[in-house]
C-alpha cells in the first residue's frame, strides 16, 4: 500500500477504535480500557518483536517511562472524554495535538529566544482555539464542559509525548520499542488506576467480563496496534505534510460513525469548527515541516493517536 492508504486507512481504524470504547465505556472504566488495550499492544508488539529476533533491551528506560507518563495520561484522559462526550467531539479534540505543538515552539521562542515566532504559528494556535470554542458550544449547554476540558488537555498531553518520542528518536530507539513500553506503561498504569480507584471507592475495580464487553477490548487493543504499526510505516515512506493533512479524514470518519451508530447530530457550528482545527493543524504542521524531520513526524502521530 502507498503511504496515502496507509494513512487513510488508518485514520479509519482510529476512528472505528473510538466507536469501540465508547460501546466498552458501559461495561468497563476508562482506566480498565486502557489496561486492556495495552496488555494487547505488549502481546502483539512484543511478539512480533520475539519473531523477527529484534531486542527490547534499550539503553534509556528514564526517557522510555517520561514518554509512557505523558502517553498513558493522554490515552486515559482522552477514554474517559470519549465515553463521555459525543464521539464526534471527543474524537475532533484529539486532533488538537499538532496546535499544542506549535503552542509549545512559540513558548519555546519567547522564553528561549530559540527562534523568531512564526506568524504562520501563531494564526494556527488562534484558528486551532477558535475551532475547539465552536466544536465545544453545543457540549457547554450540555453540560459537559468537563469532559470537555480533559479531552484537551488529553490533546496537550499528546502533544509533550511527541517531545519525549521526538528524544527517543534522537537516541536511535526503533518505533516498535516506542510502542512497546509505551504499551507497556499502559498496562501497569491502568492497573494501578484502576487498583487506587477501588481503594478510594470510586469504583468497584475489575469489572466482571461479558462475550460482548471482552469482544469491544479485543477490538480496541486490535484497531489501535494496527493503525499505530500502519501510520509508523505510512510516515517512513510518505511526505510528511501530506500524510498530516490526510490524517484528518479521522474527523469526517468520526463524524459519520456518530452519526451511524449513536444518532449525534452534528450542527452547523461544530462543523465549521471542525473544519477550523484541521485547518489549523494542517497550517501547524507546514509550518512546522522545515524544522521538522520524518522520524520526528512518525513519533508525533504515534503520540497522538495511542
Amino acid at each position: 500500500m502507498s503511504a496515502s492508504l496507509l494513512i487513510v486507512a488508518a485514520t479509519f481504524l482510529f476512528a472505528s477504535m473510538g466507536v469501540c470504547v465508547k460501546l466498552a465505556s458501559a461495561y468497563y472504566d476508562a482506566s480498565e480500557i486502557v489496561m486492556y488495550r495495552s496488555l494487547i499492544g505488549v502481546l502483539l508488539v512484543g511478539g512480533m518483536a520475539l519473531v523477527q529476533g529484534k531486542s527490547l533491551r534499550t539503553s534509556v528506560p528514564l526517557k522510555h517511562f517520561g514518554r509512557s507518563l505523558a502517553g498513558v495520561l493522554a490515552l486515559s484522559l482522552w477514554f474517559y472524554s470519549i465515553s463521555q462526550l459525543p464521539l464526534s467531539t471527543a474524537m475532533t479534540l484529539s486532533y488538537m495535538s499538532s496546535v499544542w505543538m506549535a503552542v509549545f515552539m512559540i513558548l519555546g521562542a519567547l522564553l528561549f529566544k530559540t527562534a523568531p515566532v512564526r506568524p504562520r504559528l501563531v494564526a494556527a494556535v488562534l484558528l486551532g482555539f477558535v475551532g475547539v470554542a465552536l466544536v465545544l458550544r453545543p457540549t457547554l449547554a450540555q453540560d459537559q464542559i468537563t469532559a470537555g476540558l480533559i479531552g484537551l488537555v488529553a490533546g496537550m498531553l499528546s502533544a509533550l509525548a511527541y517531545l519525549q518520542v521526538a528524544g527517543l528518536g534522537r537516541a536511535g530507539e526503533p518505533e516498535y520499542r516506542v510502542v512497546f513500553y509505551f504499551s507497556l506503561g499502559g498496562v501497569l498504569a491502568g492497573a494501578l488506576i484502576t487498583s487506587g480507584m477501588q481503594q478510594l471507592s470510586l469504583s468497584q475495580g475489575l469489572h466482571p467480563h461479558s462475550l460482548k464487553g471482552a469482544g469491544l477490548l479485543l477490538a480496541v487493543g486490535l484497531l489501535a496496534t494496527a493503525a499505530q504499526l500502519m501510520m509508523t510505516r505510512a510516515y517512513g515512506r510518505g511526505k510528511a505534510l501530506v500524510n498530516a493533512a490526510l490524517q484528518y479524514l479521522g474527523i469526517v470518519f468520526s463524524v459519520g460513525y456518530a452519526l451511524l451508530f449513536f444518532g449525534e447530530q452534528v450542527d452547523a457550528g461544530a462543523l465549521i469548527g471542525m473544519g477550523l482545527i484541521v485547518a489549523a493543524g494542517v497550517g501547524a504542521s507546514w509550518a512546522q515541516a522545515g524544522r521538522q524531520s520524518t522520524p520526528q513526524s512518525t513519533a508525533a502521530q504515534e503520540s497522538r493517536t495511542p
